[in-house]
Formats: structure tokens, sequence, C-alpha cells
């Protein structure tokens, strides 16, 4: 991935100068990844807190964390406690809530649609936000929070072999008061970029399309330059090169379709439950318990936190595992660790536990996960 530096007499800093570049400004692409990183997360948390813009800013910590450890998928779960958090404000505060078409502030109504809403909107490239999401009271406070500034997010002047993009019909010149017309047989993607973009696939207007340009270099900038490129899978610049490309973002309706519902093949092959009632995280990969209970490389691995009552909460209102008579979240996972030993405060809040988690448990991710 290509950017314009700043022209100075050379790139090392002089006795008197202080070097403030950021080597991890710009992710570098090694070798192809398969293996995926998922968490899983009540959205319940959200009506914990007391105001709007505390529970934008829930979302926003959330979304900064699934970007730093370069978490593939999250999966917001119904809890149960949702419910009952959303009734008890309804009464005292007076909100009615209404059907799926509404289209008023989620945050206390349905805390899960609220928390899914704004992580897929932070995930979405910024100049892609316009055309794939319409104004909602949701989104209201979502511009006060911290850029996610992942690999994808790629401003007008960096080059990528890959890119997102929003089809449509036609594409308005910037300079020009003229419409460009796509060709027959092909879409036209807007991809941020000032040359045209067309893929010789037919697709609708307003879908989110990832491609992939035939070179990785940058080609020459000329005006009115049309390039061709292919639609891809959202996963393949994540296979095929290696880059981080965001996080995809699913709804569950309870704890047991976070794992039934899983979208890739095999399932998850290593799962993960929270629990200050677990093994400490340290003891997890450690030389006495790897004999007994060895963590294999994986191919799809989920972490799963617990909201303010923990995940029992969400096991007595699953009615799957109700059926099933599973009364312990413990033994749904492959192991249950404790990620923080000997706290200082009575609870951890989940939006600090996924923090303690991915960080607890990253140099596992990074060893196991099967290339």
């Amino acid at each position: 991935m290509e950017s314009k530096k700043r022209k100075r007499g050379s790139d090392q800093p002089t006795e008197k100068e202080v070097d403030t570049s950021k080597p991890t400004a710009v992710f570098e692409a090694k070798e192809g990844r398969k293996y995926t990183l998922s968490i899983a997360v009540p959205g319940s948390i959200v009506a914990n807190a007391q105001a709007p813009e505390l529970q934008t800013l829930l979302a926003g910590q959330i979304a900064r964390a699934l970007a730093v450890f370069c978490v593939d998928e999250v999966v917001v779960f119904d809890d149960g406690s949702a419910t009952q958090d959303a009734e008890t404000h309804n009464s005292t505060s007076g909100i009615q809530v209404k059907g799926p078409k509404n289209e008023s502030y989620r945050g206390y109504t349905d805390p899960n649609y609220f928390l899914a809403h704004v992580l897929s909107y932070l995930e979405t490239p910024p100049n892609l936000r316009k055309d794939l999401f319409s104004l909602h009271p949701d989104l209201r406070l979502a511009g006060t929070l911290p850029s996610l500034d992942m690999p994808h997010h790629l401003r007008k002047d960096e080059w990528c072999q890959y890119r997102e993009g929003v089809s449509k019909l036609e594409i308005a010149h910037r300079k020009e008061r003229k419409t460009w017309r796509t060709p027959p047989g092909h879409t036209c993607v807007e991809t941020g970029l000032s040359t045209r973009i067309f893929i010789s696939t037919v697709i609708p207007p307003g879908t989110r399309v990832t491609v992939k340009f035939k070179d990785d270099k940058k080609p020459e900038e000329i005006p009115g330059n049309e390039l061709l490129a292919e639609a891809v899978a959202p996963s393949a610049p994540r296979e095929e090169a290696g880059y981080y490309w965001g996080y995809s973002v699913r709804s569950a309706s309870c704890l047991s379709a976070v794992f039934t519902e899983c979208p890739f093949n095999g399932g998850y092959d290593l799962t993960v439950g929270t629990s200050e009632r677990g093994i400490p995280v340290s003891s997890l990969d450690s030389k006495k318990r790897s004999k007994s209970h060895p963590i294999p490389e994986f191919a799809h691995m989920m972490i799963v936190f617990g909201g303010v009552a923990g995940l029992e909460v969400a096991v007595k209102a699953d009615k799957e595992l109700e059926g099933l008579g599973v009364k312990s979240p413990e033994t749904l996972f492959d192991h249950w660790v404790n990620l923080c030993p000997g706290q200082g405060s009575r609870t951890i809040r989940t939006e600090e536990a996924i923090w303690l988690g991915l960080m607890g448990l990253g140099d596992i991710v990074l060893r196991k996960g099967r290339r």
C-alpha cells in the first residue's frame, strides 16, 4: 500500500531532529491468512449505559478493539437482558417501542440492533458511508468517535491492489458537468479514486463491492482514464495477500445461535468462554496444561464475552440450550478462562474485558492460527 510522504533531505532524523514517524501507520501485508478470529458480545451492555453519548462511546471502544487486534467477525447476540432493560427504561421514560421499521433511536429500545448498527457503520470506509447508510438517530453521534483507520479505509492518494467500493448506475464527473454511463454488461464502482472503475459483472446499484485490480502498483494518472477490475470475495484480501480487511457484523437471537449460525464451513473449531470463574488466561497455554488440554491449530476461533450478569444469564434465557439440558456455560466451550485474576474492581465491564481478552489471547491466535 503506497502513500505520499513529505519530502525531506533524508529519511533518517538528524541529531537535533526527533523521529516522530509511525512504523505501524500503514498495515504491511506479509502472506495470505486463512484463519479467522471472531468474538461474540451481548447487545444488552449498551442498555446499561446512561446516555446516548455513553452508548455510542461504548460501541466505539469495542470497534477500536476489533480494529487494533484484527478481529474478522463480531457477533452481537441477545442474552435475554436487553428486553428487560428496555422495558424498565420505557416504563420510566415514556418511550414507546415500535416495530422493526421504526426509525427512532434504538439504544434503549433495541440495544442489540443499535450495537450492530454502529459497529457496521464504523467498519465501512468513510467515503462509502453516505451511499450505504441512510440518516438514522443511532448514528447521530458516530462522527464524534475516533477513526478506526483500517487498511481498507484508503485515502484518495493511497493505492492498494484491493479496494472497497459501492456499485452505481452512473458516476458524476468531479470537474465537468456530466456523468459517466456504465457500458452494457458492466457495473460502475465508486471507490473514491478519480479514475473510473468498471467490473465485468452486473451488480445492483447500492451494493458494497470488494474489487481487485490487475496490478499491485498504482497506474499512471490520466484524465478520464478507466480501469477494469474484478469483483472478489470480501475475504480475498486476507486470504490472498494477508491484509486485515475489517470485520463482518452478525446478529444472533441467542447464545446458541452464535455457534449454530456460524458462516464458516465446519463451524468454530476453537471456542473460548470468559468468566471470573474460569482458569487464569496466563495458564491457558502453559506447559503443564498443554499436556492435559493442548490447544490445537485452528481455522476459526471464537471468543465469547458475557454481559453485566455473565454468560450464565444468556444460558438460562436460551430455549435451545434449555431443551438440551445445558445449565452451565462452561460446557459450551473448549476453554473457560478468567481474563483478570485478582481484579481490584468488583466487576470488569464487557468493553474492558474485550481488550483484556484479545490482548491475553493474542499470542495464541498468532501461533495457533492455521495459515
